[in-house]
């Protein structure tokens, strides 16, 4: 099942407080970006971001985002603050 644009715009309103994200559409789904790193994306109208270990201490559910993909983390907060913490570090860590 592919992701629809209304849950991909609910997403972007929760990252309103994070500058520099961006998106691309991929085979349905859509991967997001902060400052040109793809942190995470919205897979089957789920809001996951990758698993990296500076997320470990927030106990966040695994999924699999599609077939044969490595888990990421599922982002169920609607707290814009919290969901900005998230992406921060979840992007310093990608940077390593």
């Amino acid at each position: 099942m592919a992701s629809n644009n209304d849950y991909l715009q609910f997403v972007l309103e929760l990252l309103r407080e994070t500058r520099g994200i961006t998106y691309k559409k991929m085979m349905g789904e859509f991967m997001l970006y902060k400052d040109g790193i793809l942190f995470g994306g919205v897979y089957d109208n789920r809001f996951l971001i990758k698993n990296v270990p500076s997320l470990k201490e927030y106990n966040l559910k695994e999924q699999i985002p599609y077939p044969s993909a490595k888990p990421m983390l599922l982002i169920d907060s609607e707290d814009p603050d919290e969901i900005k913490e998230l992406v921060i570090k979840a992007v310093n860590d990608l940077k390593k």
